[in-house]
């Protein structure tokens, strides 16, 4: 029984990791997508307001799409594999990120619209695969009806606090001692890390 209990709180466990380091990635993301921007449109109201809208659009697209998922055989090692998808997705900023943007700059000066695309091509799909995430977890982590709110709630607590660390830490000190590339490639490795350790361990042993 005591084993039950601990397995079952290790599965619990990495579902909230998952959840809040996702929401640690995606805040982080949008902050260095700010900071690659701006060499080529400005930092003004115009690109952060187009930046912030595509992230709520993606996000919205990841929560649909997570929810349908969810709905064919869930598992804690698939949940991972979002997770990891979700990083890796975020090479083509890494790979073509400045040479993309000195072309768009070019072919659309406007920092509204050519910001918009920018962040759209870059960063969209990363962001809608992370925000697969928490609507996947809630199916795992509800077992019955009378407890779904609750687990949501502390879901989406878990969740949105790992947003505001991702906020806090990127802004306040990542940005102060590593390159843009450099904070990526570190979180992209340790979403690696979480996927790959969720995948070792998978507590309750569901394939």
């Amino acid at each position: 029984m005591d084993f039950a209990r601990y397995t079952a709180g290790m599965y619990r466990g990495c579902l909230y990791l998952i959840a809040g380091w996702s929401g640690f990635f995606v805040m982080g993301l949008e902050l260095l997508g700010g900071r690659l921007l701006a060499p080529f449109f400005g930092s003004g109201i115009y690109v952060w307001g187009a930046l912030i809208a595509m992230f709520m659009l993606a996000l919205s697209v990841g929560y649909l799409a997570g929810g349908r998922a969810s709905l064919a055989r869930p598992s804690l090692r698939r949940l991972a594999t979002i997770l990891l998808i979700a990083a890796l997705s975020a090479l083509p900023v890494l790979l073509i990120g400045d040479a993309l943007l000195e072309t768009l700059s070019t072919l659309i000066p406007d920092p509204r619209f050519g910001s918009l695309l920018s962040a759209t091509l870059l960063f969209f799909l990363p962001t809608a695969l992370s925000g697969m995430v928490s609507p996947y977890a809630i199916r795992l982590l509800v077992a019955d009806s009378s407890s779904a709110g609750d687990r949501a709630g502390k879901l989406y607590f878990v969740s949105t606090f790992g947003s505001a660390a991702g906020t806090l830490l990127t802004s306040f000190y990542a940005v102060l001692y590593l390159e843009v590339n450099q904070i990526l490639m570190l979180m992209m490795g340790l979403s690696a890390a979480i996927a790959a350790a969720t995948w070792l361990l998978n507590p309750m042993g569901k394939p």
